[in-house]
């Protein structure tokens, strides 16, 4: 019954995604996503969306995520390593020709008000990736389940 529950609500709070050219996603070709005051304290889990083609030449792809609180301006960067093809050459995301994934990144607790500036670029050896479409951002205010934290006593 919970979970029927939980199903139902949208917690989706910010759901962005950005093209990259179509000749490829150079290295240095950084992706922008302004996320806008919180109306509310929570907890809000981050995830990183990727969409590429059959044209994507590797199994992985590795990126780095920069993001930068306002308004303390505290700046955090994580890289984030994520599983694209299995080892039989099979796509691992949700598509036929063009593949769509999710990636969790982290959990962060923002206060009312804060606001959140990511910047997302690849790091890989290559410096131009073909067959990489978009590069999404989603962050979904998480449920309370009554249970308070060491941060909340």
């Amino acid at each position: 019954m919970g979970m029927v529950l939980v199903s139902c609500h949208d917690n989706t709070v910010y759901s962005q995604y950005e093209s990259t050219p179509v000749r490829g996603w150079e290295r240095n070709d950084t992706l922008s996503f302004d996320i806008e005051p919180m109306q509310e304290t929570s907890l809000y889990a981050e995830e990183v969306g990727v969409r590429i083609t059959g044209n994507y030449p590797f199994k992985g792809l590795s990126l780095i995520v920069e993001q930068t609180l306002y308004p303390s301006n505290k700046t955090t960067t994580d890289t984030l390593n994520c599983a694209l093809i299995d080892d039989t050459g099979h796509a691992n995301g949700k598509g036929i020709n063009h593949f769509q994934y999710l990636f969790p990144l982290t959990t962060l607790k923002l206060n009312k008000g804060e606001s959140v500036h990511v910047a997302i670029r690849h790091c890989m050896k290559r410096e131009i990736l073909p067959g990489i479409t978009d590069i999404g951002l989603k962050l979904s205010r998480q449920v309370s389940t009554g249970i308070k934290t060491k941060e909340d006593k």
